[in-house]
């Protein structure tokens, strides 16, 4: 049998000197007894699988608003992509596959319904603005809640990389900049398979250096990039691709924002007005009926301000429970 304690001295002996080990985190706002069996990173991870905003994820646009077909990406396969990619990283460097895969885990929990549409419509509504890598750790801290406890109280290291998994800044750890890569490499990577599924674009129509670098298939690509962060950061105190490969990938992102990601062939002008429309109109609503909020974030009204609230609340919708709530506030009856 396995305790908590072998689990960590497996790590002090095994780690990489550039891992975080358990044992050294920085700890949680609050104080709580260790667990018998798990590690704090692990405990993290768990309870991020097991929230109520992790569920939401499954029914929350990647890139494709409202897709005709079962097999495209999610916020949640997104998640579960990340992860995957991010361990084999951490695994590969010897870094703390837990601590790694509580913050990919955790890294998109406060993603707004109809994906980055939906989080431009509530940073132009919201005065103190929006971005989902502090929605994320706003969930983590305040939001997501227990009978007995407000907030999941997680580590240090895994709420700092939730905050930085995006942005200028880096990650305290090395765990949390493996997430950052990885999330780019996954993104990239699988919202390039659904576009060619999609019919949007064609493998050909990539750039042919980014091709002849990385490869002609999915798996190809993923595994030459992924290869590359760990050659090139083995030994390092960072984590990321050399020059050549960086380059290259943001070349890639490039064009996908050129013929993906703002392609009226995948959002139509028509869908993206109805996401202002539907973000908005709930946004003015319950701005004016704040009685109307679930009690849970209502009682924060007087702490946090009604449009705090109102913006956390609808950046946990999902799509299909932000469509049908504008549906029974707006249209009528007869209409639908």
């Amino acid at each position: 049998m396995l305790y908590r304690e072998d689990i960590e001295k497996r790590e002090d002996m095994l780690l990489s000197e550039r891992a975080v080990k358990s044992s050294q985190t920085k700890g949680r706002a609050i104080y709580e007894e260790p667990c018998k069996f798990r590690t704090e990173f692990q405990r993290d991870r768990d309870r991020i699988i097991h929230s109520k905003a992790f569920r939401r994820l499954m029914h929350k646009t990647q890139v494709f608003l409202s897709p005709e077909g079962d097999h495209y990406r999610t916020r949640l396969t997104h998640t579960l992509e990340v992860t995957q990619v991010a361990r084999t990283i951490a695994r590969n460097l010897n870094l703390n596959e837990d601590l790694t895969e509580a913050i990919a885990m955790g890294h998109d929990l406060g993603h707004t319904p109809f994906g980055h549409n939906g989080e431009m419509v509530l940073n132009q509504l919201h005065p103190g603005g929006f971005k989902h890598n502090e929605q994320s750790l706003r969930v983590a801290e305040v939001l997501e809640c227990t009978p007995s406890r407000r907030g999941m109280n997680l580590t240090f290291e895994v709420r700092d990389g939730i905050k930085n998994h995006t942005g200028s800044l880096p990650a305290a750890t090395l765990e949390g900049q493996i997430v950052k890569i990885s999330d780019r490499i996954a993104y990239i990577n699988h919202d390039i398979d659904d576009a060619v599924r999609s019919g949007v674009i064609t493998v050909d129509d990539l750039p042919k250096s980014a091709l002849e670098l990385f490869g002609y298939g999915h798996r190809e690509r993923i595994d030459c990039m992924v290869s590359n962060v760990v050659s090139f950061s083995d030994g390092k105190d960072f984590v990321k691709m050399d020059e050549e490969h960086s380059e290259q990938l943001n070349l890639l992102r490039s064009f996908m924002f050129a013929n993906v990601y703002k392609s009226d062939k995948v959002k139509k002008e028509e869908d993206l007005l109805k996401v202002e429309v539907v973000i908005s109109s709930l946004y003015d609503y319950f701005l004016k009926h704040p009685d109307k909020i679930p009690e849970e974030l209502r009682m924060l009204i007087d702490k946090d301000g009604v449009d705090t609230i109102v913006k956390d609340y609808i950046a946990g919708m999902t799509d299909r429970f932000a469509i049908n709530l504008y549906s029974e506030l707006f249209v009528p009856k007869g209409w639908k």
